[in-house]
């Protein structure tokens, strides 16, 4: 991660809020304001940033929805983030009533760019092919046109994963390296980027391949771990055939992982036998908003007013 931060969310952290961090980050998360002085969950005012070095990035989860400006040349939030809970039902609307509510809260600080939104998603033009623990509502919606007329600017819509990978791939633990590089994260499934020379091949969706009969996320995903009290030996094994199946197809030059487990690699990594290397990311949860807001600047760079 790229220096320390104290995050702002407008409730108190959830249970599994608390399960993917680490007591250091805990503790800012459960004082909303800054300093512990308190706080409404309100990014505060401030002078308006460079638009040649900042965006302004989203990340939209099934249990929180984040953002943040990004300084696009460090690879790291330019302000606190701000977190939202996901609202109950997450239809589009609801969701798009949140994503405005962020942006606003930062004022000049979210600069003019077009905004990077990331979403649990196969995204294919802007348009939601799937939908992952938000409401099924969305499958088929044009979320870049929902979200560009909601926010009245431009907005480029990413799937989650690919967000992440990209943000490891120019900042994190796969910057500079050429070749094949596939970036999987493991949580309650399991996504996945693939990168060629630092390019983004988007929706690869590795995390649903078969592989002995098994969805591979159902046997493989940090979920089923928990969920069958899996030792980290017995779970090393399930996650060798896997990235072993990845081998076998891309021929990687790199294996990247993330998700909220990654920051205990040290426990299961060291039991894998590749021949690609494969190391923890680096930005952990600070990439999806990061990737969103470089690939925006990007794809999207123009304003609509």
């Amino acid at each position: 991660m790229f220096g320390r931060r104290t995050d702002r969310q407008t409730s108190a952290p959830t249970q599994s809020d608390t399960e993917e961090m680490g007591s250091d980050e805990m503790a800012t998360r459960s004082v909303p304001g800054k300093g512990g002085s308190g706080g409404t969950g309100v990014a505060e005012p401030a002078a308006e940033v460079d638009d040649g070095q900042h965006g302004f990035g989203i990340d939209i989860g099934g249990s929180g929805i984040k953002g943040a400006p990004v300084d696009l040349k460090g690879g790291h939030f330019a302000a606190e983030r701000l977190r939202i809970p996901t609202p109950s039902p997450s239809t589009p609307g609801s969701i798009a009533d949140v994503v405005a509510n962020i942006v606003g809260s930062f004022g000049a600080r979210a600069g003019d760019r077009a905004i990077g939104v990331t979403f649990p998603a196969v995204i294919q033009h802007g348009v939601a092919r799937t939908a992952a623990n938000v409401d099924s509502a969305w499958i088929g919606t044009d979320i870049d046109a929902l979200f560009t007329a909601r926010l009245g600017r431009r907005v480029h819509v990413v799937n989650d994963a690919d967000a992440a990978g990209l943000a490891e791939a120019r900042f994190g633990a796969a910057r500079d390296v050429q070749g094949v590089v596939i970036v999987v994260t493991l949580g309650t499934g399991i996504g996945s980027a693939l990168l060629l020379d630092g390019k983004l091949v988007p929706n690869t969706e590795l995390g649903h391949l078969e592989i002995d009969g098994h969805d591979a996320e159902s046997r493989a995903a940090d979920s089923a771990r928990e969920r069958e009290a899996l030792s980290w030996e017995k779970w090393a094994h399930r996650l060798q055939t896997y990235f072993q199946t990845l081998e076998k197809l891309f021929w990687p030059d790199l294996i990247v992982v993330g998700g909220g487990v990654s920051k205990k690699s040290q426990k299961f990594l060291p039991l894998l036998e590749l021949r690609t290397p494969i190391v923890p990311a680096q930005l952990l949860n600070d990439a999806g908003i990061i990737g969103a807001a470089v690939l925006a600047s990007e794809e999207a760079p123009a304003t609509v007013r």
